[in-house]
């Protein structure tokens, strides 16, 4: 029991030490946003926190956001953008500020969170009918554009109608265009096949 006890003991010291560390040799560093500023070394993006200390260890998953202050991943109302290829598809979810995956990753596309809400691109698979001979179902696939909330769950349907898709990486090299945007956490604007715009307003109490 007492090695078992010194061993955990030590581990958290290492662990302490590594996060503890002083940050050098990084090839940008981000201004501060939410007390997060992100660093890159190599191909990699971490985060450090107001303290200077590495709070989100350097990994290759989290997405790179354009801003006024150049591009990099950036953390809003405590989420933070990541991405897992399935299949040669690209999947966006997010992560909390322990890097902790708290959504996963499921979207098509996705926005950084505004006002506590964020526009997501979910995917919806279609069973049409079955080949008997193959014993295979015969299925389509679409989207919808969706708010979320920072617990990802569904806020409402932006767009009504779905938008077809084939499911293949070679379609999707490059995610869909989301055209929504969040105004508040209550006022969305979404485009329609027009081009022109709408302003979509839900009850703030919706469940």
């Amino acid at each position: 029991m007492k090695r078992s006890n010194f061993l955990i003991l030590i581990t958290v010291l290492f662990t302490t030490v590594l996060f503890s560390q002083n940050i050098t040799n990084v090839d940008f560093i981000s201004p501060m946003n939410e007390e997060m500023a992100a660093v890159k070394k190599g191909n990699q993006w971490g985060f450090i926190n107001s303290e200077g200390n590495l709070a989100i260890n350097f990994r290759d998953d989290l997405v790179v956001s354009k801003t006024a202050d150049g591009s990099y991943p950036i953390f809003k109302n405590g989420r933070s953008l990541i991405t897992q290829k399935k299949d040669g598809i690209n999947y966006y979810g997010y992560i909390d500020r322990s890097g902790k995956t708290v959504i996963e990753p499921q979207y098509l596309n996705a926005t950084n969170f505004i006002d506590d809400v964020a526009i997501v691109l979910v995917l919806r698979r279609n069973e049409l009918s079955k080949n008997i001979a193959l014993n295979k179902a015969v299925v389509n696939y679409d989207y919808f554009e969706v708010a979320i909330n920072s617990d990802g769950e569904v806020v409402t349907y932006l767009t009504q109608e779905p938008v077809h898709i084939t499911l293949s990486a070679e379609k999707l090299r490059k995610p869909p265009v989301i055209y929504s945007k969040v105004i508040s956490n209550t006022l969305y604007a979404v485009m329609n096949a027009q081009k022109k715009w709408s302003v979509v307003k839900i009850d703030a109490n919706t469940d």
